[in-house]
């Protein structure tokens, strides 16, 4: 018997493996097509013969946990220790299945909120535990008074992801005084805040739960060096968590992946010593408004991306199908790949909303504008 009965072939698969067989233009999954930072691949090469090919030390390579605690204290200061607080991952998503497994016991309950990143609810059902799935408000904020009812003496953990995939939502700071009334009112329950497009934000700031010392010793932190640095295809992030929690996650850490891709790591140690994030969303503004602005003479309606890489649009003035059927049209008669947001959903609420990636070069967003506005 099936344990997770209920999982295929993801729709990010789909699309993609459509867009090769169709030849099509993929802003589907969520990955950049430009090139790494120079800096970043000449120090691979630089390092790449030297003696750092064996297995990194279980938690991470000492110096990059190091320079994370310092990059953690610059950017929200807060003050970490490097040795108990900080856990080197395989990428954002073994981290949220480490937590979700370390934290969450048989019979218990987590709170996510819908739409939502597709590794959630698997981790949870892996665990013996229950997912209760939260639909956000039609503008893709949070509900609290909805969030609140749903959370009793079973519920363990709360899953919040900010900025918001796939909407490009973030949290305001009326949110996060919501959220840690709720916290106070459950002394027992445990935040898991997925920020890996925390460096990703536009007029807004990002607010993180760094940031938050009531709830500080509560919760757990996730971020993506694949997403800051778009390097994807590395799998690298870390959690950030208090000592207790942290020791029980490394306890699942050490048995799932034991460690993480040494070489990797040295690079990016050497790597955090020059960059400057402060520019990344800047960087990702601009290729929003390219888009937004290469779309203008379109018939899809821009829904407001805050973070992320990802631009949600509605089509209701084009056509009346299901997003997973338009999704599919776009790419068989016009050549780009979208990801329809009803699969984000537990119930598969069909909107008729989709999920451009902007995160492409000038040309490749413009080949693709000049296709959806033939529409």
């Amino acid at each position: 018997m099936s344990k997770l009965p209920n999982v295929g072939t993801t729709i990010f698969t789909v699309m993609s493996k459509l867009a090769v067989e169709h030849n099509a233009i993929n802003l589907s999954q969520g990955f950049p097509n430009f090139p790494v930072d120079s800096q970043l691949t000449d120090i691979l090469q630089k390092i790449s013969t030297d003696s750092i090919h064996q297995y990194a030390p279980m938690a991470g390579y000492p110096p990059l946990l190091f320079k994370i605690g310092a990059m953690t204290e610059k950017c929200y200061a807060r003050r970490l220790n490097p040795e108990t607080e900080i856990l080197v991952t395989a990428g954002a998503t073994q981290a949220i299945f480490t937590i979700i497994q370390a934290l969450v016991n048989v019979g218990e309950e987590v709170v996510i909120l819908d739409p939502s990143y597709d590794c959630y609810g698997p981790s949870v059902i892996l665990s013996g535990a229950k997912p209760i799935r939260i639909p956000l408000n039609m503008d893709f904020t949070p509900n609290w008074e909805r969030i609140e009812k749903s959370i009793n003496s079973k519920t363990k953990l709360l899953i919040i992801n900010n900025p918001h995939n796939p909407s490009g939502r973030i949290f305001n700071e009326s949110d996060f005084l919501a959220l840690e009334t709720i916290m106070d009112k459950f002394p027992n329950l445990i935040l898991l805040s997925d920020e890996v497009y925390e460096y990703i934000t536009f007029e807004k700031k990002h607010i993180s739960i760094n940031t938050r010392s009531k709830i500080i010793n509560r919760s757990v932190i996730v971020s993506s060096f694949g997403k800051t640095f778009h390097i994807t295809g590395w799998k690298i992030g870390y959690i950030i968590a208090p000592e207790n929690l942290m020791i029980e996650i490394k306890k699942v850490h050490q048995f799932l992946v034991f460690c993480v891709n040494s070489v990797a790591q040295v690079a990016l140690s050497e790597y955090l010593d020059k960059i400057d994030l402060t520019h990344l969303g800047t960087f990702y503004q601009g290729k929003r408004d390219l888009f937004k602005s290469l779309m203008s003479n379109s018939r899809f309606d821009f829904l407001p991306s805050e973070g992320s890489y990802f631009q949600v649009a509605s089509y209701a003035r084009i056509s009346q199908e299901t997003d997973i059927d338009f999704t599919k049209r776009l790419v068989t008669e016009f050549g780009v790949a979208t990801i329809p947001i009803s699969v984000f959903n537990e119930n598969n609420n069909d909107q008729q909303l989709i999920r451009f990636c902007f995160a492409k070069d000038t040309e490749t967003l413009t080949q693709a504008a000049t296709r959806l506005c033939k529409i």
